[in-house]
């Protein structure tokens, strides 16, 4: 019998997985509702003045870090070097960035808040106007500074294991 779609095949019921999971895979990673920016405060990490991040995950296993870059300024926020791809998005937009690429993150004047997802792979490296090192922000170092301040606010520093991968 054809049904009404025209589909001769019999309706099957879908049926999830249900073996063993496979050894040594970590759970899923599952952040509900992260392009809403209605959400704990507290879980947004001071990253400089006016700036904040909130981990989506941290890859250590393979060098990448995501997170959300929340700026409430104007202006030159920093100058950097990608040691690894970059991908990046803005309102209605993508961008790539290749290893090596140096230049400088500014937000506009009038703009009163501006939330960037980030996927960094690799290193960030800060360098002055005149290409000089100033610092190092990795898929290590920004765990780091989460747990410091997940600890400081009181929900412990192991809650940032859960986005570590």
């Amino acid at each position: 019998m054809m049904s009404s779609t025209g589909d001769e095949r019999p309706k099957a019921t879908a049926v999830p997985y249900r073996g063993e999971p496979l050894p040594n895979v970590p759970n899923d990673l599952l952040i509900p509702n992260v392009l809403s920016l209605d959400f704990d405060e507290r879980l947004w990490v001071p990253q400089a003045t006016d700036i904040w991040f909130r981990p989506l995950v941290f890859s250590v296993s393979q060098g990448y870090f995501v997170n959300l870059l929340r700026v409430r300024k104007s202006g030159i926020l920093s100058r950097h070097r990608h040691a690894g791809p970059h991908w990046w998005a803005t309102e209605g937009s993508h961008a790539f960035e290749p290893p090596g690429d140096i230049h400088t993150l500014e937000v506009p004047d009038g703009v009163e808040e501006m939330v960037t997802l980030f996927h960094a792979t690799g290193a960030h490296i800060y360098v002055d106007p005149d290409g000089k090192l100033v610092r190092v922000e990795d898929v290590f170092s920004k765990p780091a500074s989460a747990k410091t301040h997940y600890e400081r606010i009181g929900l412990g520093a192991n809650y940032v294991d859960q986005f570590i991968r």
